[in-house]
This record gives structure tokens, sequence and C-alpha cells, in this order.
């Protein structure tokens, strides 16, 4: 009996020191998790009683050392709202709106909407500060009503502004993601009314098992980005000197650890700032990097030599005659400065950038094979976590005459996303698997446990062999022929090509004098931590994409070099050559 009594007693107090824990830690959800949001939930007497203040999660940037920066958040601030029936002077109402906030709201729409004496509620004026909303409240004017009410903010104003989106009403009059990843995490990033009151247990235990979900699985909490603020500063003042220096139509980048698919900046010039809409035109609101195709001209010669080398029709070794021009399909293809090389091997095709060499690999290739390889680089979306992906035009390579395989070859007749094309040539610098790009890495749930997101399934196209070889003539670029060889790092090796192709017509030809400028490189060669892609559209009085994107690559590189503290991967005896 009494071992009986004491094994009652012992359960009892259990389950005692289990609710006492609940509670405890609930307290502490409300008290230090949730306290703000309770704290303006009870703040009434500046609070709309129509309606609760607007609720959504943060995104954030995350710094090298893991510390996340706010990218976009909630401001707290008050709006005006007048009952025209209770105004019995709007002009004396409006002239102590005007003392306490000056620039709230103009004389005739404040007097227009107080004319309105059929309705009790308008709002004027919005986003006021704490100092100002309360100044206003302190005077007490009849028929005026200083509410509390809060807003989408983003800190860094056009920082990514593409990339983490904005918020803003559409169908239903409900505020939600309409671009980037405020679109796509909409549902993690949405509050529901009652949020504060769900049962965090609910969260906290299920699926503890699996700490790793998918990147629509999610539920509500906060996203964590992998965009690397320092960088993506660093991206986007380089893009924007080259676009005003050469007056281009647009210009853009993307620095991506080519081993996971983790976007440290991506970016696009023009921009704009996402806390001032009112003026942004609509085709700045999009990420062109994702959602836009172009011909990216010489940067796709390094995936066609890869191609030839993985599927044996190449060597490194191998030769070929050079005569400058060819005839295909009563087409012709030439080099870019029309001259011959004579019999040279692969590598001077990706040193000297030669299209008739392209062209030849892919004859070597042949169609079906040539096919196979571009249709799994490119034949799919990257499934990036940004709306809108546009999807590659490869319909050349869907016909039997050789002329379509050839240009393709050097980057001309076929277009892709800037994001797929990084991709795709990340395969190189990731010894020939592909990865899933993308910008959010986890997710910070309101119970507080954080989720990684799953970015894991990767794509095998080459062999690590293939991969490394095309990648010692990539090297051979910056080393040999970037900048007369000026270019070279004694301590570390880079991997580069240039790309510079002609904009189409609009009639089914080609500008002579109108280009796309791109390149892209990733170091250290051999064991890549960053890869750069780098693109400009139709920049002015200038032929080459060496001119206008070089200086900015380079410049990227040693920028990334003294931030991340790379160390060396090749020795100091050897002299920059002259």
């Amino acid at each position: 009996m009494r071992a009986q009594f004491r094994s009652r007693i012992r359960l009892v107090l259990g389950v005692v020191i289990f609710i006492a824990l609940c509670i405890i830690v609930r307290l502490y959800f409300i008290q230090i998790v949730h306290g703000q949001e309770y704290s303006q939930k009870a703040d009434r007497q500046f609070a709309s009683g129509g309606s609760g203040l607007f609720d959504r999660g943060s995104v954030y940037f995350s710094r090298k050392d893991g510390t996340l920066i706010s990218a976009a958040t909630l401001a707290t601030g008050f709006l005006v709202a007048i009952n025209p029936q209770t105004i019995r002077d709007p002009e004396t109402a409006y002239a102590a709106l005007r003392a306490s906030v000056p620039d709230a709201v103009s004389r005739d729409a404040f007097l227009a909407a107080a004319a309105k004496k059929n309705q009790v509620y308008i709002e004027v004026a919005h986003r006021l500060s704490d100092a100002e909303g309360k100044t206003l409240a302190d005077r007490d004017i009849p028929g005026v009503q200083v509410l509390r009410e809060r807003w989408r903010q983003y800190p860094g104003a056009s920082l990514a502004a593409q990339s983490i989106g904005i918020v803003s009403y559409g169908s239903g009059d409900m505020l939600a993601g309409r671009t980037g990843l405020e679109a796509t995490y909409d549902d993690t990033l949405s509050r529901s009314g009652d949020s504060l009151y769900k049962n965090f247990f609910a969260e906290l235990f299920s699926n503890v098992g699996n700490l790793l979900v998918a990147a629509r699985d999610a539920r509500e909490g906060d996203i964590v980005t992998t965009i690397e603020p320092e960088v993506q500063t660093r991206l986007e003042d380089d893009i924007a000197k080259v676009n005003r220096k050469y007056s281009s139509k647009e210009s853009g980048g993307i620095i991506m650890d080519p081993a996971t698919g983790a976007i440290l900046a991506i970016a696009k010039y023009p921009s704009y700032d996402a806390n001032v809409l009112r003026d942004v035109a609509p085709e700045l609101l999009g990420n062109p990097l994702v959602e836009h195709v172009h011909e990216f001209g010489s940067i796709m010669k390094p995936l066609t030599m890869t191609s030839g080398l993985d599927a044996g029709a190449i060597t490194p070794a191998t030769t070929y005659n050079d005569t400058g021009c060819i005839t295909v399909n009563t087409a012709r293809i030439c080099n870019w400065d029309l001259k011959a090389r004579g019999v040279i091997p692969m590598k001077q095709i990706i040193v000297q950038s030669l299209n008739v060499g392209a062209a030849w690999i892919a004859t070597q290739l042949g169609q079906e094979d040539f096919r196979a390889y571009f249709t799994k680089l490119f034949g799919s979306k990257t499934g990036i976590d940004l709306p809108n992906e546009g999807g590659a035009l490869l319909g050349n390579l869907m016909k039997p005459q050789q002329i379509g395989y050839d240009t393709a070859a050097y980057g001309q007749g076929i277009a892709v996303t800037p994001v797929q094309m990084v991709r795709a040539l990340g395969a190189i610098a990731n010894g020939g698997v592909m990865v899933e790009p993308h910008l959010a890495s986890a997710v910070r749930l309101n119970s507080g446990i954080t989720r990684t997101l799953d970015w894991s399934r990767t794509i095998p196209v080459f062999s690590a062999e293939a991969a490394r070889e095309t990648t010692e003539m990539m090297t051979a670029v910056v080393d040999e022929k970037l900048q007369d060889g000026k270019a070279r790092i004694p301590t570390m090796s880079v991997a580069a090509k240039t790309g510079t192709a002609q904009l189409t017509d609009g009639r089914g030809g080609y500008h002579t004098d109108r280009f796309f400028h791109s390149f892209v490189g990733f170091f250290p060669s051999y064991s890549p931590r960053f890869i750069i892609l780098l693109y400009t559209n139709d920049p002015q009085h200038v032929t080459y994409a060496a001119d206008t994107l070089s200086p900015s690559f380079l410049d990227l590189v040693h920028f990334l070099i003294d931030y991340y503290a790379v160390p060396p991967d090749r020795g100091f005896a050897t002299s920059t050559p002259e």
C-alpha cells in the first residue's frame, strides 16, 4: 500500500511539475518572445478598435559571421483618421493638425474629406512618428482620431530590393507579398489575427525528428537569407558604375557559392527604393536575372568544351585547323577578328575565344549528344526561390540544321536566364555537378526553432575530369590573356571567360554594332569558394566585354579575397607577367 501511495504521489508531483514548466515556458513566450506584440495590442488608447495592427514576419540578410541584419521588418507609428460628422470647424481642425504635423496632408485633401458628411471614418494621413502622433493626440481635436499603425519597412532601401520584394494590396484588399522573397514565402511571413494565441506546443513538438523541411513546407516564421549585405552592396556599386559609364540599358550580376547554390549577392541596375513605391515603374519590380533570357555569347564556350571532353569527342590534346571562317548551311561563322589560327589545340578555343573552334566541337559532338548536354543544363528551370522564373529558349536545338548547334556552341541562337547560366557554369566549378540556386537558408519559427531549408538536390552533368580540364583552360584566360596577362594574381588561381553577343534586331537577324556583354569567373580555380556572373546590356561605344566587365570582375575578386580572408592556393615565386 505504501509503495502504491508513493507512486501516486510521484505521479501527481510529476504532473504538477510538468504543468508548472508549461506555464513558465508560456510566460517566457508571452513576455519575451512576443512581448512587443502584446504590448501593442494592449495599447488601446491609440489603436483602432475596428481592425488589428498589420503583422508580418521579418526577412534577414546574413553577414559572413552569421549575424542577422534586417532586410524587411515592421515599423510602428500612427495614422490620422477623421469623422466628418463630428468635425465642427474643418479649417480650425486642419490648422491644429498642421501645427503638430506640417506635412501630414494637404489642405485641399483634408477639407475634401471633411466635407463627406455621410461617412464616419476617413484616413487622411499615415506613418506619423511616435512623437508626432502623441503630440497630435494630446491636442484632442474634435473629430480627429490618432491610431496606431504598422507598415512594412526595408532598412536597406534599394539593397537587394528586387530579390527581397514588396508587400502591397491585391485582390480582396489584403496586404501580401507581391514580388521577390516576400511573394515566395508569403505563407511563412503572413500572420493570422490570432497568431499570438496559438498553442506553441503544437509547433514545438511537431515533426521534431525532421528539422530539415522543403522550401515550400515552412510555416509561420521569419526568413533568413544567404544574401551577405557587404557583398551585395559591393556588387550593386560595381554594376551601377558599369551601367552609368557605358549608358547601358541594364546591368546585373550574381555571386554564388558553386558548391551549395547559396547566392551571396544578386543585383540589377537600375533598381528602386522599396520604401518609396509611388513613382516606381512597374517593370522595375520584377527580377530580370530570374525572369528574362539573353543570348550570352562566349561564356557558353566552356560548357561546349566540357561537353565535348566529357563525351570523349575531344581531349585537351586534340587539334583542329582553324581557318578563321566557315560556311554552315549557307550561313557564315567567323572568329571575332576574322583571322585564321592554323592548327591549334583545344585550349586556344577558350583562351582566344574562337567561334570557329566552338562550332568545330559541336560538329564533333554530334547533334544528339549536343542537344542532350544542353537540355540537361538548360532544359528545366533552376527552382530558385523567386517568383516568375523564366525558361530557356532552345528551339534551334530541336531542328536538323547544323547551324543552330554551331551557333549555340558559342552562345548565339539560344537564350537562357542569368540564374540558369550561373548554375550551368557552376557545374564546371563544382566538379561537374549542378546545384540549386537559392536565397533563403532557414525559417525562424515563432516557437523559437530555426529550421534549415533543404537545397541538397544536385544534378551530375560532367565528369570531374572534364570539368577540371576546362577549368585549366579558363585559368589560362586570366593568367595569359585577360588584360594581356596583367590580371593574373600570383597567389590565387582564377578561372574566367568573357562573352560578347550581338543583339537581335527583331527581324530574324543581328545588329552589327549593338552587343550584350557577359563575364563569368570562379576562384580559387580548383576549389572554388565563389562564382561571379556579370552582364551589361547594350553598352554604348564599346564592343567587347573584356573592356566593360573585366575591371568590375577583378575588383570583386580582390574584395572577396580580402573580405573572406581566402587563403592563397599557389606560391609567391612566380611574378605577374608583363
